[in-house]
Parts: C-alpha cells; structure tokens; sequence
C-alpha cells in the first residue's frame, strides 16, 4: 500500500488505531529514562505521543501526511516532530536512544532495510522495539494482513540485523486479545498474534 492509500484510509475514518499506545510500547518502555526517541512509521502517532507526554523527545515519520496531521491534532499542545518521510530509508540527524518501529508490514527486502536503518540509527545502549503482525497469525490469530508475503517473526527481524552487535532482551510470539461485536449486542474475544522484538545496541 503506497502513501496515497494510506492518505485515503486515513482520511476515510476519525481514528485507524486507538488513541493510546500499543500495549507492548507500553508495557516494554514505560521504565526507560527518556532521552531522543524516533517513532518510523508513526501513523496518526499513537506511541509518539505516549512517549513525548512522558519526557522523550520524540520525532514521528511516516509517509501519509494525512496521518501525521491526525496525529498533530491528536497531540494537541504536546511537542511532537512530525516528518513525512519513507520510513526505510530516512536516518535522524544524530543518534538517538529509542527507535520504535509498530506494525510497519512490508515484504522482506523493505522490512529490512526499515528495521537496519531503524537499529543503525541508536546510539550505543540505545532501545530497539519493533512489534507486527506475527506469520503465524494468518492461520492461528484474528485480523491483521492477510497477505503471507509482509508477515514476519521475531526471529525473521533478528536475522535482518545479523552481524549488528546486539542485546535481544525480548525475541519471541506474543498474543494479544481482541475483541468484536458478536452479532449480538456482545463481544467475543479472539487472539492475535505479533512478533515482538526488543534489543539494545551495544
């Protein structure tokens, strides 16, 4: 999906994802001291503006402008950098201490070049988060893509940065409940499955 579709469902609905943060995001960062943190793929910045209300200062790429400006909003007077920019390819100006990188599905080759440039922007310590759609959840999970082709594992995105000198502290399937309308007034909770990939440069 190019940034023109991208606009369009953004532009199609008042929220794509919920206003809070991913519950990974949260539970994997909410102790880290804050300091210089990039958002790749921010979308409407969700997990950029749970990160700048907590002290980080926070710069968030993505290549839908319409998301962005969503997302400006959403922010209200919190200090965001918003960048429309191809995150696979743009690079902070200086190191940073935070790369988060949440639900970018993209074949292979751009995945890679996404999660690299992502790790390769972190200053020495620095955190790496990366979370999507797990490969397994087109025959195990509930939503997500359906296209096997932009699913991935952890395992997948460790092999991605091979020869990086790195710390894994989280790589593994992790399950995420979701709930929809039953069709009767109720909700029945399904599961989903992501990959979540935690690591600190060294």
């Amino acid at each position: 999906m190019d940034a023109s579709a991208w606009d369009e469902r953004y532009a199609a609905t008042a929220l794509v994802w919920s206003s809070g943060p991913n519950q990974f995001v949260e539970e994997a960062l909410a102790d880290l001291t804050p300091g210089r943190a990039v958002d790749l793929a921010a979308g409407e910045g969700r997990n950029a503006i749970w990160l700048a209300r907590r002290g980080w200062q926070v710069t968030a790429v993505d290549f839908s402008r319409v998301g962005l400006d969503k997302g400006r909003r959403l922010a209200g007077d919190t200090d965001v950098e918003w960048v429309c920019a191809d995150a696979t390819r743009w690079a902070p100006d200086r190191p940073v201490d935070l790369v988060v990188l949440a639900y970018l599905q993209l074949p292979a080759e751009q995945r890679a070049m996404a999660v690299r440039h992502g790790f390769d922007a972190l200053a020495p310590r620095g955190t790496f988060l990366l979370v999507g759609h797990d490969s397994s959840n087109l025959t195990e999970g509930t939503g997500g893509p359906q296209d096997p082709g932009v699913l991935y594992t952890a395992e997948d995105v460790l092999g991605d940065l091979s020869g990086r000198e790195l710390e894994a502290v989280h790589a593994e399937r992790v399950a995420r409940a979701v709930t929809a309308d039953d069709g009767h007034g109720g909700e029945e909770r399904r599961t989903a499955y992501d990959a979540l990939v935690v690591l600190r440069r060294r």
